[in-house]
């Protein structure tokens, strides 16, 4: 993998809106299209109906496309997915419709790395979009038993960037914290954030992936780690995922089935290394690797560079800027499903040989 520079991006912008059904995307969805002072967005949904869309907002209709009064559109999926993304953006070219930002609202039951993975690998879209961040909304009230019973569900919080905790309102205070702490174990890097907290319109939803060329270190750590990357954002990265007990009743053995390890490296890795712990991965995962995320330093390199991937398809790596000076540590993290500690820490193990003089743990949750 070899790290080029990059001229300024100008491929539209995707947030990928995730949650099971009842979770609340609807809600969001309608205040996304009611925000007058933010960009105006594309979404695309599966079904109006579904969408459940205030048609107070609507201002008015053609057979494809529904403008809003804050001059979002909204349209559904006719065919599949790649045909009405090049749709609008072939529209938006000739000047047919205004938008700065597409949102792709998926179903309930939807596993989200298929999305991801079609952004990346049809040519036209890759071309022309780049994913901007998983958000998925968790029902504080509902959402206990949902993860209990679907592992679907259980997948949508793990591949997250933010999470959108909706329904607070209609649970105790402890019962939504001790939610809140259930999907920080799933998801370790993912920022919460309580429905009625922040608005679409202050930005909570965009800018969330860390693989942006315009991305700052700290927005970049702050991807990679919860919570703000201050004053030291990688102290405790190799023990991201607290313990979690197997009699805990508040967890079912859908979580235990999702594992997340990271990994900080004292020294720049050596090429060879990388890729070879980058290629095993794949080839005897693939299918397993939720996501693969991380800032790495390669030997004879003074640039950092940013990666990440899904499943076995990732995206162009991405070259950070104006990155600390004396800073040359790696730090990578992998959410996984059905994969052991022992498989993680041998993986990763790879990538510590490389580099002696490491001094960080590598941790990691323990699926069943």
């Amino acid at each position: 993998m070899t790290v080029a520079a990059l001229t300024t991006d100008t491929r539209l912008p995707v947030t990928l809106l995730t949650g099971f059904l009842g979770a609340g995307k609807t809600t969001l969805l309608n205040s996304v299209m009611r925000a007058e002072t933010g960009p105006k967005i594309a979404v695309i949904v599966n079904e109006f109906g579904e969408a459940g869309l205030d048609h107070d907002l609507i201002e008015s209709v053609d057979e494809e496309i529904i403008l809003m009064q804050s001059g979002c559109l909204c349209c559904s999926v006719r065919g599949d997915l790649t045909r009405t993304m090049a749709d609008l953006i072939e529209r938006r070219q000739a000047g047919d419709i205004a938008f700065e930002r597409v949102v792709i609202e998926t179903t309930g039951l939807a596993d989200p790395g298929p999305i991801l993975q079609t952004l990346l690998v049809d040519p036209y879209l890759a071309r022309n979009v780049r994913m901007d961040g998983v958000v998925t909304v968790a029902d504080a009230a509902t959402g206990p038993d949902t993860l209990d019973r679907q592992f679907e569900a259980v997948s949508q919080i793990a591949m997250a960037d933010l999470l959108v905790l909706s329904k607070t309102d209609l649970v105790s205070s402890a019962t939504a914290e001790t939610f809140e702490r259930r999907l920080s174990g799933l998801n370790p890097t993912a920022r919460i954030l309580r429905a009625g907290q922040k608005t679409p319109s202050d930005g909570a939803l965009w800018n969330l992936s860390g693989l942006r060329n315009t991305a700052t270190p700290k927005q970049t750590l702050g991807w990679l780690t919860p919570g703000d990357p201050a004053p030291d954002p990688f102290a405790n990265l190799s023990g991201l995922a607290p313990a979690r007990s197997t009699t805990d009743a508040t967890f079912s053995p859908h979580d235990a089935r999702i594992g997340s390890a990271s990994i900080v490296l004292d020294g720049p890795i050596p090429g060879a290394d990388f890729d070879l712990w980058l290629d095993t991965l794949i080839a005897l995962r693939g299918p397993d690797i939720l996501r693969v995320k991380g800032v790495v330093f390669l030997e004879g390199i003074e640039t950092p560079f940013v990666f990440h991937g899904v499943q076995h398809v990732f995206d162009p790596p991405v070259p950070v800027r104006d990155w600390p000076a004396g800073d040359r540590r790696s730090r990578i993290v992998v959410i996984a499903r059905d994969m052991t500690r022992p498989e993680l820490v041998r993986n990763l193990d790879m990538l510590r040989a490389g580099v002696p003089g490491t001094t960080d743990t590598l941790r990691s949750e323990d699926p069943a």
